[in-house]
């Protein structure tokens, strides 16, 4: 007896999930608390942009700094209030010259890549890995140059890339490294803290991050150098180096990028969760993983080994030549069936207009016409080949940080998959 299968929604028929699955919410009562006992104290900052005790913030930011520096086993952190800050202060603070070279990932937030600009330095793109989607060590080392002083490496969608490779290609040209690992916090490489393996790294904790504040982002390196210039720029350090007897003074062009007592007392709690919020994370993607690991032309997220994942994001890989349907088209489909937080395509900042037309600062084209870039940098098309097919055809992901997902809503997202498989003919 054959099973009838009810038509595509895309094509008249009914949909698979009728009804909005939880948002993700890890705002308890503890955090509701916290927030209201530092309201209450009427301290809501305690810095001070002078070289005095309160230069380093008030009880609530050294407390969530030390319970860091505790939890990713890290020499020092560093609070900001963003990860955008975080990524400015990074390349500030290991000392990036005007003209310098930056490899980085095409494959990742545009903040990623402008936090090099930020301070005059050159942004270069390397392709990525077509299985985790981090940079390709591969290509880095191919894009090296005389010009090159760093590495900026990104943990995307919360797997780390291949950071023993990536740190003796490295240490064999001298270079530092940066670790963006804004989407991969908790999670682990070969034993070792995600973001904690580089000179310096980091997470963000945007409100839809694994843990959040509303805004802001940690940083972490055991280098105590790099510790202390992250201090100065996050906290007005033109204005204290003086009184504190700073000698070096490259980059020290300070901001405020202070983040508040209410902030630091939510990540106070925020962090007593994180390994929760992780697990809860991956049992949800392996379920889906489960699911879906026999549809034909699609591949799920591949977690290479002695690491785990964060799964930030669901990231999916279609082979729409064997599927002979577009991407759109799936995507369409899949949307109809009530599939919400799908994302056709990512990122390839190389193609962005600001790359497209080397136009950054002013209208002249700074800083790639000036004199302090040393060389002309490509940008067009073509210079990373895998980030761009996944982007234009191949890459389906889904946005895993938007739900808190039952295993009952996990089934009905591989029902609504299995049912469009099933009819992917009439989508031709």
């Amino acid at each position: 007896m054959k099973t009838t299968i009810e038509p595509l929604a895309i094509l008249g028929g009914p949909k698979t999930i009728t009804q909005p699955f939880r948002r993700y919410n890890s705002i308890g009562q503890e955090e509701v608390e916290a927030a209201k006992k530092v309201i209450e104290s009427g301290v809501l900052s305690r810095f001070l942009g002078c070289w005095e005790p309160d230069f380093y913030g008030g009880p609530k930011v050294q407390g969530f700094e030390r319970q860091c520096e505790a939890y990713f086993g890290v020499k020092h952190a560093v609070t900001v209030n963003s990860w955008t800050s975080g990524l400015i202060a990074a390349v500030g603070a290991i000392g990036i010259e005007p003209g310098d070279e930056v490899i980085v990932s095409p494959w990742t937030m545009c903040a990623t890549a402008t936090a090099i600009l930020h301070w005059n330095a050159i942004p270069v793109f390397a392709d990525i890995e077509p299985e985790t989607f981090c940079l390709d060590p591969v290509s880095v080392e191919a894009n090296i140059t005389p010009y090159t002083k760093a590495i900026m490496v990104v943990d995307i969608f919360g797997h780390s890339a291949e950071m023993d490779i990536l740190m003796a290609i490295a240490e064999r040209h001298g270079l530092k490294v940066i670790s963006d690992t804004a989407q991969a916090p908790g999670t682990y490489y070969k034993g070792r803290v995600t973001g904690t393996l580089a000179h310096v790294g980091g997470y963000s904790l945007n409100y839809h991050k694994h843990i959040h504040t509303g805004e802001g982002g940690i940083l972490v390196t055991d280098d105590d150098d790099i510790a202390d210039r992250l201090r100065l720029i996050r906290n007005h350090a033109e204005a204290v180096v003086g009184d504190k007897g700073v000698t070096d003074l490259r980059n020290m062009v300070g901001y405020n990028f202070r983040l508040g007592e209410i902030e630091c007392a939510i990540g106070l709690e925020q962090l007593k969760k994180l390994k929760g919020f992780v697990a809860s994370r991956q049992r949800a993607a392996e379920r889906l993983t489960q699911g879906l690991a026999n549809l034909p032309g699609l591949r799920p997220p591949i977690v290479k080994p002695d690491c785990t994942h964060a799964y930030y994001m669901y990231p999916m890989v279609l082979d729409v030549e064997r599927l002979g349907v577009p991407r759109a088209r799936i995507l369409a489909a899949l949307e109809a069936e009530g599939v919400v937080g799908l994302a056709a395509g990512y990122a390839c900042l190389h193609l962005l207009p600001m790359y497209q037309q080397k136009m950054a600062y002013g209208s002249k084209g700074f800083p790639w016409s000036s004199d302090i870039c040393h060389r002309e940098v490509s940008y067009r098309k073509g210079i990373c080949p895998v980030a761009e097919k996944l982007n234009e055809s191949d890459y389906l992901g889904y946005e895993m940080c938007m739900h808190e997902l039952t295993d009952a809503d996990v089934d009905l997202i591989v029902k609504a998959f299995e049912k469009v498989w099933a009819q992917m003919g009439r989508l031709k």
